[in-house]
């Protein structure tokens, strides 16, 4: 078990464990001191990590666990250059102090929106309130004035249907004037001088004229302004009830555009309000950011240890292979 450990520890701080396995306990406690800061930062970032992606990016669990296997990565990284430098070189430890104090306020602000969710619901509460305020008035004007126009429009029609009405109540059928040709046969009888008499037949044409009696045609566009006007009323409920409803669905908008900025924003005015909202969120901070720098401190604190001294001993002989190859490499014929 504690062979494991120790390989577990080998694999997070980057140590070579066939190299530790020489060196003395001083080594191996060492490596155990990286496992335990390295497995308590790994823990809190998985957690900011994962709350992050779930929270904010609404992805489902399985993203939200790939982004807190992410954090812990990146956070792996980020320790390794410490853990693994060989030089005391202030700079790095200066710009690895101000990624710790970078990254301590991040996590200590997403940790805080978890703890003070309930806050923040609260005054999220009176800011979209307020929002609602200010966006209400213009919208409830223009859906006022699309049901104006759509009264006018009902008017129109409902006009033109009294008219038509009207006019098919005095006229509810035409007359329709028709000619028909007919083709008679005229007998004519002459009487000529011998007092013989002829019987002559003659075709002529005669025109009759026929008045027939139809209902109005008009009568046809009776059913499709009813149907215009039924569908304009359906329109006019709708708008009618989105008048209604205009506050709720202006509500849900605004929390729909809400997201890591608003309530950041939400949250800096809780700690500008509220002392014990400061002093728990800079606790936080505090906290984040002496467990970020422990691993520094504990490199700058502790002497170097066998290992770090078999590293460079490796390191020594490997650059004097490399001197002697290059003395016995000849020089170019003249």
């Amino acid at each position: 078990m504690k062979d494991r450990w120790i390989k577990f520890g080998c694999f997070l701080t980057g140590y070579k464990y066939a190299v530790l396995q020489g060196c003395s306990e001083i080594a191996h406690r060492a490596v155990k001191r990286y496992t335990a800061a390295l497995m308590i930062i790994c823990i809190l970032w998985a957690f900011i990590g994962y709350s992050f992606v779930s929270k904010y990016l609404a992805a489902e669990w399985y993203y939200s666990i790939l982004g807190g296997v992410l954090f812990v990565l990146i956070i792996l990284q980020v320790e390794r250059q410490i853990i693994l430098s060989d030089s005391q070189s202030k700079w790095k430890y200066g710009v690895r102090a101000f990624i710790a104090l970078i990254m301590a306020v991040i996590g200590s602000i997403i940790i805080d929106q978890i703890i003070f969710r309930e806050d923040i619901k609260h005054k999220e509460s009176f800011e979209l309130n307020a929002q609602v305020d200010s966006l209400l008035p213009a919208r409830e004007r223009e859906l006022k004035a699309q049901a104006a126009e759509t009264d006018l429009t009902i008017n129109k029609k409902e006009a033109e249907r009294k008219a038509l009405v009207d006019e098919l109540t005095k006229n509810p059928t035409i007359k329709m004037v028709g000619k028909v040709n007919d083709v008679i046969a005229v007998p004519t009888v002459t009487t000529d001088t011998n007092k013989t008499t002829t019987t002559k037949t003659n075709l002529v044409r005669k025109t009759a004229i026929t008045i027939n009696s139809i209902p109005n045609p008009k009568m046809s566009m009776l059913a499709p302004i009813d149907a215009q006007i039924k569908e304009i009323r359906a329109i006019k409920v709708d708008q009618e009830n989105r008048i209604l409803k205009l506050r709720d669905e202006v509500t849900q908008e605004a929390k729909a555009n809400s997201g890591f900025l608003f309530e950041l924003q939400l949250m800096y005015h809780i700690l500008r309000d509220s002392g014990p909202a400061l002093f728990v969120w800079a606790f936080w901070a505090l906290l984040l950011l002496g467990i970020e720098i422990f691993i520094m401190i504990n490199k700058m604190t502790h002497g170097e240890t066998d290992y770090d001294a078999t590293i460079q001993h490796h390191m020594e002989l490997q650059k004097r292979k490399l001197k002697l190859l290059a003395m016995q490499v000849p020089g170019p014929v003249k």
